[in-house]
This record gives C-alpha cells, sequence and structure tokens, in this order.
C-alpha cells in the first residue's frame, strides 16, 4: 500500500481510505510513495483528503453530489478549500488572523501565490499553492475579517466570542511541523499522530456565542457570524470540472440549491458557482445562560472551471490557478443566508 493510503488509514480506516481514493483524483506521483518516511506533499494531500471527507459529512448537497460522480466513475479534482479567520486584537490562544492557519500550511509547502481584497466584506483573502504539486494537490484561500474597519460594539462583540480560543496544537505535533519545515519528510508514525492535530486546527475553538452577540456579529458581517457558529472549518471545497455553465444547469435540473448566477473573473479564465449552504444546528447562549440551538449557514460545496494562461516566463501554457476577488465576494453571498 502506498505511504499516503497507509497514513489515511490508520487515520480514518482503511474502508473511508480507499473510498476517499477512489472519489478523489489523486496524483500517481503521490500514490507512488511508500515511504518509509512521509514527505510535505503526501501530508498535504492526506490533510486535504481528511478536510474533505469532513466537509461531505457537513453538506449534504455535496454528498449527494459525489454519490452521483462515484456511480458513473468519474473522481472529482478536489481545487481548493477556503477558510476563514479574523484579524483582530483578541483571539485567546490561537494567533491573529491567517497566522492561525498558515503555519500549518508553510511547513507542508505551501506559499502565498495571491493577494485579493475584499473590501465590500471588510476582509482580505490570500491563495496558497503546495509547490511540489501546484496544480495536483488543492489550493487553500485564507481570508481575514479586519475587526478594525467596523464599529465598536462589533470589535467588543467579536472579543467576546473569540476571547476563550483555544489553541489545538500541541508540543508533539508543533514538532512534527518543524520536522517537515527542516526536511521536507517525517517517519509515519509520527505523520499518524499529527494528522488528525492538524485537521483538528480547521474547527471551532471557541465556546458557543451568546445570541446576543452573535446578532451584533450578523447586523454588520455575515461573515463574521459564520465565523462565531463554525469557525475555521472549511467554509467550502470545490470541484474543478470542464464546463461549470453546463454542470450548474445539470444540477438545477436536478433540485439541488445552486447558486443563480455563475461568477466569471476579470480574465475571463476562472468561472466559479456553487450549492447554497447547508443549514445547521448550532448551540447558543441565551440572556439567561441556558444553551438553544438554532438553525443558521453552515458550510457548501463549490464549482471551478479553470482555462489556460501563458506563462509570462516561459512561453508555455499553463492552468490559470489564480482567484478574482469579485468572483470571491459573490461566493461568499452563499453563506450569509439568516433564517
Amino acid at each position: 500500500m502506498s505511504i499516503l493510503l497507509t497514513l489515511i488509514s490508520r487515520t480514518l480506516g482503511a474502508e473511508k481510505a480507499q473510498s476517499l481514493a477512489d472519489t478523489l483524483y489523486i496524483h500517481p506521483a503521490l500514490l507512488a510513495e511508500e515511504g518509509p518516511r512521509v514527505s510535505r506533499a503526501v501530508m498535504a494531500q492526506a490533510l486535504n483528503m481528511v478536510l474533505f471527507d469532513d466537509l461531505m459529512v457537513r453538506v449534504p448537497a455535496a454528498a449527494a453530489y459525489i454519490a452521483d460522480k462515484r456511480a458513473s466513475s468519474e473522481k472529482s479534482v478536489h481545487d481548493h478549500g477556503a477558510v476563514r479567520t479574523v484579524d483582530g486584537p483578541v483571539t485567546g490562544a490561537l494567533p491573529r488572523g491567517q497566522d492561525a492557519l498558515v503555519r500549518l500550511l508553510t511547513p507542508l509547502g505551501y506559499r502565498q501565490n495571491g493577494l485579493y481584497p475584499l473590501d465590500r466584506l471588510k476582509m482580505t483573502g490570500r491563495s496558497y499553492g503546495q509547490v511540489d504539486f501546484p496544480e495536483d494537490i488543492a489550493q487553500f484561500f485564507v481570508s481575514e475579517l479586519h475587526v478594525d474597519r467596523f464599529s465598536s460594539a462589533f470589535g467588543a462583540a467579536v472579543a467576546n466570542v473569540l476571547k476563550d480560543s483555544v489553541d489545538p496544537l500541541d508540543a508533539a505535533t508543533v514538532a512534527t511541523l518543524a520536522a517537515f519545515e527542516l526536511d521536507g519528510a517525517v517517519d509515519l508514525d509520527a505523520a499518524v499522530a499529527a494528522l488528525p492535530v492538524i485537521a483538528r486546527s480547521f474547527d471551532r475553538h471557541h465556546p458557543a456565542p451568546s445570541l446576543t452577540d452573535y446578532e451584533a456579529l450578523k447586523a454588520e458581517s455575515a461573515e463574521m457570524a459564520w465565523i462565531a457558529t463554525e469557525g475555521n472549518a472549511f467554509n467550502h471545497a470545490t470541484d474543478r470540472v470542464p464546463d461549470v455553465d453546463t454542470l450548474a444547469a445539470q444540477q438545477k435540473a436536478l433540485g439541488r440549491p445552486m447558486k443563480d448566477a455563475v461568477e466569471v473573473s476579470a480574465s475571463g479564465r476562472v468561472r466559479q458557482t456553487a450549492f447554497r449552504a447547508a443549514q445547521v444546528q448550532r448551540p447558543f447562549v441565551d440572556a439567561s445562560g441556558a444553551t438553544v440551538m438554532r438553525e443558521v449557514p453552515g458550510s457548501f460545496y463549490e464549482f471551478i472551471t479553470r482555462d489556460s494562461m501563458t506563462d509570462d516566463q516561459t512561453g508555455a501554457k499553463k492552468l490559470d490557478l489564480g482567484f478574482d476577488s469579485s468572483n470571491a465576494q459573490g461566493i461568499f453571498k452563499m453563506t450569509a443566508a439568516t433564517v
């Protein structure tokens, strides 16, 4: 068995590992690695597979779509996952803003390859690509919400929500990440121990918010309200498809909760659409201190078509792996619905 499938098997079980291998396109070179050490590229691929699996559990429309593809023996190309962070003075034990997640990505070979102002949302997005397999291992789109661009009342509500955040990383995982940074590979046992801890970093790390704080956040930023209930979880994962317009029409015909329009980048080379966010039950604390459940927007699943472009340095054709600020802000609206 390849070191990648061994790592996934020891993390999620052999059945789930095989299911993910049957579901997702994996570059043959990643499957060919046999160890005994786990390279940073294999670890990056494994992390994306674990996070993809988690999103399938949380987004029923995505699971149904993937089941259709598997039934027709068609694999999905996981293009990127998107996560949200908070650039503010109070984040509890977590590093501020994107640093909470970039500290995990850099040792696995990720480097920033794009900067995208999201001014309508008072956020900034940055894309990170894996340098060993830039077209084949999913990128991360990491956004920061800038608390200082909102009202003082909003800032106080953010501080209330995040002040008791905990850091999911333990000393052993920090050491494993440092070893990846230094050597580019670690022993299998260290990778097996670290993978679930790194994956848990893409989750919520603060207690259930109060209803009062949640309503204050929602009044100014649907994105921060989403972070209040979902934290740093995958906001969405993305399937790279040949023709997003045709796919959107097909999914609408099936009655799935598809976004009304396709977003087209300024270059015309990147086209995106998405399912609307799953509605999920989340805990809140009411005025009496009791825990109550409310339905709120959760995560969603996106679709993207990327055309080729000419490399300015070599003149060769390559896939346009960029993003677009307007597209991103349009896609972010999938979690703006409130009920």
